[in-house]
């Protein structure tokens, strides 16, 4: 199991909406509007750094109203 967070900036005023769309994608487990640098906060449990990929860079980023995201994979 690889566990991943995946932080998202979204475009001014996306942010109820783009935390309801990522809770929605297969592999993300929970997902939460958070104060600071970036919007949300998505957490993903999924079977391979190669999910983390598709989840992050195909499903998240392509979500429109995505400004960036940043993805960080657990170690432990």
């Amino acid at each position: 199991m690889v566990t991943a967070y995946v932080m998202v900036k979204a475009n001014t005023g996306e942010a109820d909406r783009l935390k309801t769309a990522i809770e929605e994608i297969d592999g993300v487990g929970e997902a939460h509007i958070v104060a600071g640098d970036v919007d949300i906060i998505a957490k993903l449990d999924v079977d391979s750094p190669g999910r983390v990929k598709e989840i992050s860079a195909n499903a998240i980023q392509g979500i429109s109203g995505v400004e960036d995201t940043r993805t960080y994979i657990a170690m432990d």
